[in-house]
C-alpha cells in the first residue's frame, strides 16, 4: 500500500476514533442514568462546550475525507506518485489530527487561529496534490 493510501486509512481511522468518542460521551451518561438517550438531538448544541467541539471536529473530518480520498485515488489511478505526493499526504493527516485536537481542546481565540492554520495546511496540500495530478498525469 502506498504512503498516500496509508494516510487516507489514518484519516478514516481518525474520523472513526472521533465518532467512537462521541458515542462514548453519549453512552456512558445514559448507562449511568445521568441522561436519557433522547437528549442528544442531532444538529442542536447539547452537552458541554468540549463535547460540542468534539462533534464539530468529527463533522470537519467528514467534510474533508472525501476530498482527500478523491485525490489519493486519482493519484493511484493516474500513476502520479513520489516523494511530493507522499509528503503532501502526510501533511494532510498530521494537520487533520492537529486541527481536531486543537478544536476539541479549546474554543479560545488562540486555539481558533491554530486550528485555522492546520486547516490552511490541508487546503494548501489539497491544492498542491491537485496541481500534481493536473500536471503529471499526462492529460
Amino acid at each position: 500500500m502506498t504512503i498516500p493510501f496509508w494516510c487516507l486509512l489514518g484519516f478514516a481511522g481518525w474520523t472513526v476514533a472521533l465518532l467512537l468518542s462521541i458515542g462514548a460521551a453519549r453512552t456512558i451518561p445514559v448507562l449511568q442514568g445521568r441522561a436519557r438517550a433522547s437528549e442528544f438531538t442531532p444538529g442542536v448544541p447539547h452537552g458541554s462546550d468540549r463535547y460540542w467541539r468534539l462533534n464539530r471536529a468529527h463533522l470537519n473530518c467528514l467534510e474533508n475525507l472525501p476530498i482527500f480520498a478523491v485525490l489519493v485515488f486519482l493519484a493511484q489511478f493516474t500513476g502520479v506518485a513520489g516523494p511530493t505526493m507522499d509528503n503532501l499526504a502526510r501533511a494532510v493527516l498530521a494537520a487533520r489530527v492537529g486541527q481536531s485536537l486543537t478544536h476539541i481542546a479549546s474554543g479560545s481565540d488562540t486555539a481558533v487561529l491554530i486550528r485555522f492554520s492546520f486547516f490552511g495546511v490541508q487546503v494548501i496540500a489539497f491544492v498542491w496534490m491537485g496541481l500534481q495530478l493536473a500536471t503529471r498525469s499526462g492529460s
